[in-house]
Order: structure tokens, then C-alpha cells, then sequence
């Protein structure tokens, strides 16, 4: 008996999008293992965060409305949407008006992930226990799925939590303070009209958020805060 042809993950991020018209990368679902993880700060309808996982050959993808958070006791509202290629996680750019998603697409952060337990049972249990080894976030997260309500239409609505370690700040808001890609250095605006990351005083003082970037640590620096192992 012929075995039944396992279905496309990537037949609804095609269907979504005209390759014609967007800068989007084309769908191919890559035969590889890896472990990278991206967020991108997206301003379409409304600006928000997607929050993607590299899993078996496609990104898993979540859109976070408020961007994630180190505080442990905010708890962040991320809709599951379609799994996207690979090749998104290097993208940064400008999606058409009209076309789905329009609007510019900023590399908010970037790095590795590690599942804690088997990834497989954590997605299909909706407990998915993870840590991050990023340039702006690291330590221990957990992304829950809460049960299916009429008003959510078919939507898969999660929680994005930071897990209480090292790395954890009450009211730390890293969305707040980093509003530049980790990839070009570029703001939103910059992005929108193709403009390089050059610095000017004007652009610091429309950027109050900028100010504060320059007087936080860097991801370097905040590895090197951890707490020393017990002994």
C-alpha cells in the first residue's frame, strides 16, 4: 500500500503571498536540523512581534502583540500562525502595501534555542520549555497554549513567559529599551524608507527609547552579570 505523502508546512505561507509582488523569500522546506530562533518586530495592521523557532526543516511562528518580556509575571498573548521557510529568518525589509502583512519588517533579535524536553511533545502537549542563547534575550522561557475558546475562530492562542532565572528582571521590558535591528542597526523608520543606519542627533531625539538603549548593558555584558553557581 503506498504510504500517504506527508503534508506541505509551508502551503499556507504560500498561499497567503504573491512572490510576484513581495520581497518575501519563496517557500522551500529545508531537510536539516538547526536550532535558531528569530524575532522580528513587524509594523503591518498593527505592530507587533513574530516570534519564530527553527523545527524541523520550517520556523515555528508566533505573533506576539506586545513583543516578549523578561519579567516572570507578565504573560504574553502569541498567536500561533503559519510556519514559515527557513530563509525568513534572514529577512528585513519592506512588505508591500496591500500585499498580506505590508509594512516594514525589522530583525529584532537573533541566536539559538534549546528545547528542554522533547520539542515534539511540548508543541503537541501546548507546554514547549525552551532557552535562549540570543544577542538581547536569554535563559529559560515557556510558551503555554490556552484552551480554545468560540471567540478565538480557529486561532491558537498562547502565552510567551520568561521563566525565573539569571536572566529574569521585574519590569524589565527589553522592547522598550532596544529599537534598533540586531542585524543592520537600523530603526523602523530607517527601514521603511531604505535609509542606512547613520546616526544624527535628529533621529536620537524622535527615539526617546534610544537614549535608554545606550545606557543599558549590552548582551554581553548581561552574561557576564549572572549569579555564581551555588557551591
Amino acid at each position: 500500500m503506498a504510504r500517504a505523502k506527508a503534508a506541505d508546512p509551508l502551503a499556507t505561507y504560500r498561499a497567503k503571498r504573491d512572490f510576484s509582488k513581495t520581497p518575501e523569500p519563496p517557500p522551500e522546506r529545508k531537510r536539516q536540523t538547526g536550532n535558531s530562533f528569530v524575532i522580528q518586530k513587524h509594523a503591518a495592521r498593527r505592530t507587533h512581534f513574530d516570534f519564530r523557532l527553527e523545527h524541523d526543516g520550517v520556523l515555528k511562528s508566533w505573533a506576539v502583540t506586545k513583543g516578549p518580556s523578561l519579567d516572570p509575571a507578565q504573560k504574553r498573548l502569541a498567536v500561533m500562525t503559519e510556519d514559515h521557510p527557513l530563509e525568513y529568518g534572514k529577512f528585513e525589509g519592506v512588505i508591500p502595501k496591500g500585499e498580506y502583512g505590508g509594512g516594514p519588517v525589522m530583525i529584532w533579535d537573533r541566536g539559538t534555542w534549546e528545547p528542554i524536553g522533547d520539542p515534539d511533545e511540548g508543541l503537541a502537549k501546548g507546554d514547549l520549555k525552551f532557552r535562549l542563547h540570543g544577542n538581547r534575550l536569554n535563559g529559560d522561557f515557556v510558551l503555554v497554549r490556552m484552551k480554545p475558546r468560540k471567540e478565538d475562530r480557529g486561532r491558537q492562542n498562547w502565552l510567551l513567559i520568561k521563566k525565573r532565572d539569571d536572566y529574569a528582571g521585574d519590569g524589565d521590558e527589553p522592547t522598550l529599551t532596544y529599537d534598533t535591528s540586531v542585524k543592520s542597526g537600523r530603526t523602523m523608520d530607517q527601514i521603511e524608507h531604505g535609509e542606512s543606519a547613520i546616526w544624527s542627533s535628529k533621529a536620537q531625539k524622535k527615539s526617546p527609547t534610544a537614549k535608554r538603549a545606550t545606557a543599558r548593558p549590552s548582551a554581553g555584558t548581561a552574561k557576564s552579570r549572572r549569579k555564581p553557581a551555588a557551591r
